[in-house]
Order: structure tokens, then C-alpha cells, then sequence
């Protein structure tokens, strides 16, 4: 179990991967993602989550280099975007990324959405990038549970990770089991339901253990075993996120969140998406 901003999860092929990283999505290419980059770095974090679509991947390869951190402690995951699926596209993308980047290696390169007609194909790329050596672990992102079967009955590698929307108001618990039980790492994106915590057991909670709704979220993540990317351009914020270390949610109150699961979601289903 994560302990410290330090912890880490072994993959099943062996890569430690951190608990707890900054996401980047919609911070600006430039100053913006160069200091929150920074910040998180600064404040103990050593995995940092972009993606091509993100266009900001210039500015965290900048900052990764200037901070005063040897490459090899970083962990760095990007995503090849959907109009690049299809296996020579995604091996074409990837290279542009690298170099966007200014990086050698990626440690996690994800499909980023299960586009139909072109994700096994895609993933037939990733294959390739992990066996030539310039990756260090490949997965998926927004990938169900038949889009993992797919991909698993036709292929020579296992996604080590999938990246989903995961909160307490979509808890994605069928999926989460499914994961665990074939050593598929499950990550979070938008944990903290894009800014949503009014839930009054949320703030209950968070009174109880001194701690904001957000480092609530954070911690029941943890103790599900699912790794987090909170995302913040804030300093103080971006600290506060990673303050999760010193308490442990009792089992009573895990269930409270996990008893606030909708089956709502914030982004798109991976079942009915157009871009």
C-alpha cells in the first residue's frame, strides 16, 4: 500500500510505477504546464501524464529537464490520440511525441481512446514500441471490459494499465475487478469529478480526518488500489493533493464512498464517443 509520494506499484512486467502523478490535461503549452510540472515535481511527485491531444508535451519534456531530477526517477506516460490509430500512424506518433518530448524512452504509452476497426491495430504498434525497448510498459485508456477481452484474445501482451474515468459517482466496480484479476493496473483520470465535491458524506468525511474533500477522494483511490493523476496548476493545491499519506480511511468509511457510486459519468462513454 502507498505509504509515502515515493510509493510505488509494480506492473506485471516488473516496472514501478508512482501511486500518485499530476495529470496535465488543459494546462497551456508554455509557462503554465512548465510550473505545474515544477510544482508537483518540487513537491515529491515523479509521475507526470500527458498526451498528444494535450498539446502541452513540449513543455512538460522542458520541464522534466530543468528540474533537477535524474530521468530515470520520472515516470512519463502520453497517449497516441485517435486520429492517429492504425498501427505505421501510432508508430509515427509516438516518434513525434518522443521528440516533443526530448525524451529517449517513455515509461507508459497508452491508446488513448478504443477507436472501432483501429485499436487492435494500434495496439499491435505498442507491441512493437515495448519490444524494441523505447517504452517501458504499454496499456490503454477508456477501455471497457470487452474492449480489454478484444485486445487480450488477439495479442502477445497484456495491457499493464488502463486509464479511466474514476470516482465515487462512477466507481466502475465491475471493471475495477476485472482489471485485478488479469494484473491490468487501473488509473484514474478526473478523480476529484472535475472540481464536484459538495457530496455531503465527502465533506463529512473530510471533517472527521481534517482533511479536504479532495485528499478524501484521493486516499479511498489509493486504498482501492487504483493510481491517481489529480490535475492542478496551483502550487498549494498541487501540495495539498499529495498530503494523503498520514491517514488511512477506516473500512466503514470506505464503503460510505463507494456507496455514492451513479454510474455517472463526466466525460464521454468509451461505448459512444465522436472525436
Amino acid at each position: 500500500m502507498a505509504t509515502s509520494i515515493a510509493s510505488r506499484t509494480a506492473l506485471y512486467n516488473g516496472v514501478e510505477m508512482p501511486w500518485l502523478g499530476l495529470g496535465v490535461w488543459k494546462m497551456n503549452e508554455g509557462s503554465e504546464v512548465e510550473k505545474a510540472v515544477r510544482s508537483a515535481i518540487d513537491a515529491g511527485y515523479r509521475s507526470i501524464d500527458t498526451a498528444a491531444i494535450y498539446n502541452n508535451e513540449e513543455g512538460v519534456g522542458k520541464a522534466i529537464r530543468d528540474c533537477g531530477v535524474p530521468r530515470e526517477e520520472l515516470f512519463i506516460t502520453t497517449k497516441v490520440w485517435n486520429a492517429d490509430q492504425g498501427y505505421n500512424a501510432a508508430l509515427n506518433a509516438f516518434k513525434a511525441s518522443r521528440e516533443r518530448l526530448g525524451v529517449e524512452y517513455i515509461d507508459l504509452y497508452l491508446i488513448h481512446w478504443p477507436v472501432k476497426e483501429k485499436y487492435k491495430e494500434t495496439w499491435k504498434a505498442l507491441e512493437k514500441l515495448y519490444e524494441s525497448g523505447v517504452v517501458r510498459a504499454i496499456g490503454v485508456s477508456n477501455f471497457h471490459i470487452h474492449h480489454l477481452q478484444d485486445i487480450m484474445a488477439g495479442s502477445n501482451v497484456v495491457p499493464m494499465v488502463n486509464q479511466v474515468e474514476y470516482h465515487p459517482l462512477l466507481n466502475q466496480q465491475p471493471l475495477r475487478q476485472f482489471c485485478e484479476a488479469n494484473r491490468i493496473q487501473l488509473e484514474a483520470w478526473s478523480p476529484l469529478m472535475q472540481g464536484r465535491l459538495n457530496e455531503p458524506a465527502l465533506i463529512e468525511l473530510a471533517e472527521k480526518y481534517s482533511k479536504s474533500p479532495a485528499q478524501i477522494v484521493l486516499r479511498w483511490d489509493l486504498q482501492n488500489k487504483v493510481i491517481t493523476i489529480p490535475k492542478s496548476v496551483s502550487p498549494e493545491r498541487i501540495a495539498e493533493n499529495a498530503n494523503i499519506f498520514d491517514f488511512v480511511l477506516a473500512d466503514e468509511d470506505m464503503a460510505k464512498i463507494n456507496a455514492l457510486n451513479q454510474n455517472q459519468r463526466f466525460g464521454a462513454d468509451p461505448d459512444n464517443f465522436n472525436f
